[in-house]
């Protein structure tokens, strides 16, 4: 998880992990496996954040496939940030 906190979303300036939008991150052998979501099913920036995310996770030291979720059930929704995002984005 802690990886995934250098993959930053391009249109809002932060990190996917506080922006919520990775719902579960598990390593099986040499597996990575990660579901998440964007905060919109148009996002344009999708494909560039699975892209990241990908790179970030294959520099961790012993693996080999990395397998990624998108998903939209649940649907993102602002309650999912951390709280200091909500504070940097305006929404607490």
């Amino acid at each position: 998880m802690e990886i995934l906190r250098t993959v930053e979303d391009p249109e809002l300036g932060m990190d996917i992990v506080d922006l919520g939008l990775v719902y579960e991150a598990e390593i099986v052998d040499s597996t990575a496996r990660v579901t998440y979501s964007l905060t919109s099913m148009g996002c344009p920036a999708g494909p560039l954040i699975a892209q990241d995310m990908d790179s970030a996770i294959r520099q961790v030291e012993g693996i080999e496939n990395v397998e990624l979720e998108l998903v939209f059930d649940p649907p993102w929704t602002p309650d999912k940030m951390s709280d200091d995002a909500k504070f940097i984005l305006g929404f607490g």
